[in-house]
């Protein structure tokens, strides 16, 4: 499709979005699912009630591999001579020494993950849990060996050598300490174990066997009344394909995701409906551009949940932590969206004293207390102006004080 069509078509978006109250259809009972399917999903999300005593709930979940460390960074000067000490396995001490002008962050968060890269490689991840902004210095490197070696006292570092008009740096990581790996406390294990199995991470929302589509069509005006067979095909059918959205007012994805929802609530499938509203919750779709205008008019549809009989904070709560060893399919909850959306819970006590005693958990990881900061923070940042956000943010502020010293310090810097 060339650019012209796609401009067009993003302008007609624009115009239409402007026209429109609601993302979606909303019925009278205040929800983007009717009475008759949320009295479905309700009988569904009873009998789950009964499957989720036979879960395996004694499963122990790993943090990721984690370690406190310092970042170096030093550009211009004595560049290769730099890189050698490191290879060498200088001291920072002796470091700091001999490169007066290298910047020195220390006490900084680091942790190894191991992925599928842009390559479609496998590839084991370094990076800084930047406390300032999302854009933490970070290596990659397809040595998977890498992920089990003993790395303390040691370097690892990016090298650019100066070229032309442009002047070569060296940015590294120097890990004190090794990395390591700790088990999550019993009720924090439970939580994931819920998660996954209200989520169902046996199967995908999309089939493996799935057609990128452009052109793209909604549900027929009397899709309620198709036959279950013809309900069954069309739902095989949507999650076949991939809608791509082509701008960030393009509001096709999320209609897609909604009418796969529909359809598994109408079919009695709920592993689908389920990973198709966290979707739409969570904003996960694919999209050739997405600027922040736009975000704000896409909801996040928490009150749908919390009309069912399920655990939701503990359901939302499972998808934050990070984990060494996830399901299968595992679903990652985004936090700036699941922040959103408790923004809008009507159990606001529960999640905010959930989400402190997380965050003040001394026995938990550094990582995942931290994650669940921010989570709390774009909590705050959603929640209405008045008494109610100033009390949530002074709790914030003192389950802060149980904090690690690094962690407050770099808050301090801010």
């Amino acid at each position: 499709m060339n650019k012209i069509p796609m401009l067009f078509i993003c302008l007609v978006l624009i115009i239409n979005s402007f026209s429109q109250d609601h993302e979606f259809s909303i019925y009278p009972n205040g929800l983007i699912y009717s009475e008759a399917t949320m009295a479905k999903l309700a009988r569904i999300a009873d009998s789950l009630n009964l499957k989720f005593k036979s879960c395996d709930l004694n499963r122990v979940f790993y943090a990721n591999s984690q370690t406190i460390g310092h970042l170096v960074k030093l550009h211009k000067d004595n560049l290769k001579e730099a890189k050698k000490d490191m290879e060498s396995g200088i001291s920072l001490e002796e470091f700091m020494v001999k490169y007066p002008k290298a910047t020195i962050e220390k006490n900084v968060l680091i942790t190894k993950d191991q992925y599928i890269g842009y390559n479609e490689k496998e590839v084991i991840s370094f990076r800084h849990f930047n406390l300032k902004s999302d854009y933490g210095f970070s290596i990659e490197n397809e040595d998977l060996g890498l992920g089990q070696k003993n790395l303390q006292h040691t370097w690892l570092f990016d090298y650019s050598r100066a070229s032309g008009k442009t002047s070569g740096y060296i940015e590294a990581f120097y890990f004190p300490n090794a990395f390591s790996s700790n088990a999550l406390p019993a009720r924090y294990a439970q939580m994931i174990g819920y998660a996954d199995c209200l989520i169902d991470t046996t199967t995908t929302k999309l089939k493996e066997v799935r057609t990128m589509e452009q052109s793209w069509e909604g549900l027929p005006e009397n899709w309620t009344k198709l036959p279950v067979k013809e309900k069954e095909e069309l739902l095989d059918k949507l999650r076949g394909t991939i809608v791509m959205g082509m701008c960030s007012q393009d509001s096709r994805p999320r209609t897609h995701a909604i009418n796969i929802a529909l359809l598994s609530a109408e079919t009695s499938h709920w592993e689908v409906f389920l990973k198709a509203h966290l979707d739409i919750m969570n904003d996960r779709f694919e999209r050739m551009t997405d600027g922040s205008y736009a975000q704000g008019k896409r909801n996040t549809y928490i009150k749908e949940l919390e009309e069912l009989n399920i655990n939701v904070p503990d359901l939302i709560f499972g998808t934050i932590f990070r984990i060494e060893n996830p399901s299968q399919n595992h679903y990652y909850g985004s936090i700036g969206r699941v922040g959103r959306a408790l923004a809008e819970t009507m159990n606001q006590k529960d999640i905010e004293d959930g989400m402190l005693s997380i965050i003040g958990d001394p026995e938990l990881d550094d990582y995942n207390r931290m994650l669940f900061y921010f989570l709390f923070l774009n909590y705050t940042h959603w929640l209405p102006e008045g008494e109610g956000k100033k009390q949530a943010e002074k709790k914030l502020a003192i389950v802060v004080k149980k904090l690690p010293d690094y962690f407050r310090d770099q808050l301090g810097k801010n």
